[in-house]
């Protein structure tokens, strides 16, 4: 049934006839070709056939879950190599958080998608080659380079791991959107996740200590540290075999989310003028500022690439413009205060990399802000928003090499 459907997927009235033949068999194969199809419009159509009144969660095929189960393992005895191999923590977990969970994202991809070998030697050599270089860069009491690397290399990680969500279609903006979708929805299933976990962990403490045998130190060495790097890849496998659970979800989120934070703003904004405090003259207050600046573009993000997918109204997208407005005030803040600092006390690293960064946040807000506006003059369509921030997102992968891999050299391991 699978093969039949995969080659009848753009003829629909045979997909027609094979369901009527056997429903109960076509549901079955639908259901666990359905990750791998879930950009094609026929088969969001189907699954939304299928799925619609259906209550109960798909646990996809067993070679899914034993792949879900060996990568959970290979996860947590990454993260447990410094107790292993008795290596300094800090230096392991700065240089190689990111590895811990998104090379198992990407070959999760890379196998429901069917990656040719090619594809996926580069996606792993890309990998390994940022496993070596973040691992050799020369150890100091005080490096910004080498924080700066550590800080943006999980950009790359999880750039690679887009380009194995992606597959052949890398280019595609609609594509890329997904990948942003799908990322704000890994972030609610996971986040779900692990307030389960909390409980479960605190009730099976709590039970244990009642009895007269305290457990903490095993619990955390052995069950929190396999499952805290399990959760986003069982998030990634539900969202991905399950896609009914989030899709109410997330935009509830994007669509809550989008006015309180544009709330925020503004408060925030009147209450630095009551404050007395200012980027300029404070390095913290401006690298907290920075944070909310980062913050504040994935929510737009994140409910732009929402609301691309649903459609949103005139009062959603008047939030989305407005909250992109004030953002760009934001930015220039920050901008002003970091060309100031340069002005007063020359490039640093650090001040280099904000420098960039505040650059393309700018640029990409001005076209977003544009756009947004054009769709509410009715002359473009709320997805036409989502395209300028995929295209735009290569730019940012770039930045983030420059950053992680030139800036060592550049500024002599400083």
């Amino acid at each position: 049934m699978k093969n039949e459907i995969l080659a009848n997927l753009n003829n629909p009235i045979q997909l027609e006839r094979l369901y009527r033949t056997n429903k109960a068999a076509f549901k079955r194969a639908f259901s666990s070709l359905y990750p791998e199809l879930s950009d094609n419009n026929l088969a969001e159509f189907w699954n939304a056939r299928l799925c619609l009144g259906r209550d109960e969660i798909s646990w996809g095929s067993s070679r899914d879950l034993i792949f879900v189960v060996i990568a959970s393992l290979l996860a947590g005895f990454f993260a447990k190599l410094p107790a292993i191999l008795s290596l300094n923590e800090e230096f392991f977990y700065t240089r190689n958080a990111g590895f811990i969970v998104f090379p198992a994202l990407a070959a999760w991809f890379g196998w429901k998608h069917r990656l040719s070998l090619s594809q996926a030697l580069i996606i792993a050599g890309g990998m390994l080659a940022s496993l070596v270089f973040i691992n050799f860069l020369p150890q100091a009491q005080k490096s910004d380079t080498l924080l700066l690397s550590c800080i943006h290399l999980p950009v790359l990680l999880w750039a690679l791991t887009g380009f194995a969500f992606t597959g052949e279609a890398r280019n595609n903006p609609e594509k890329r959107l997904g990948y942003l979708r799908f990322n704000g929805d890994l972030v609610v299933m996971t986040t779900l996740i692990l307030l389960a976990g909390a409980l479960m962990s605190g009730v099976t403490i709590g039970l244990f200590e009642l009895i007269g045998l305290r457990i903490e130190n095993f619990y955390f060495e052995y069950v929190v540290i396999f499952g805290l790097p399990a959760a986003p890849i069982l998030g990634t496998y539900l969202t991905r075999t399950n896609p009914q659970l989030v899709d109410k979800v997330s935009p509830v989120i994007a669509k809550i989310f989008s006015p309180v934070v544009l709330t925020m703003l503004v408060a925030y904004l009147i209450a630095i003028i009551y404050s007395g405090k200012n980027p300029y003259s404070d390095r913290e207050f401006l690298l907290l500022f920075n944070v909310l600046l980062a913050g504040v573009m994935a929510i737009i993000f994140f409910s732009i690439a929402e609301s691309s997918r649903n459609n949103a109204n005139k009062l959603e997208t008047w939030i989305l413009f407005l909250l992109s407005v004030v953002t760009i005030i934001v930015n220039g803040i920050a901008l002003s205060a970091i060309l100031f600092r340069i002005s007063e006390w020359g490039f640093t690293p650090n001040r280099t990399a904000v420098l960039g960064a505040n650059v393309l946040f700018l640029l990409n807000l001005l076209l977003v802000t544009a756009k947004l506006f054009t769709v509410l003059t009715n002359k473009a369509g709320i997805e036409d928003v989502g395209k300028v921030i995929s295209t735009y997102l290569p730019i940012y992968i770039i930045w983030a090499f420059i950053v992680t891999v030139l800036f060592p050299l550049v500024f002599a391991f400083q």
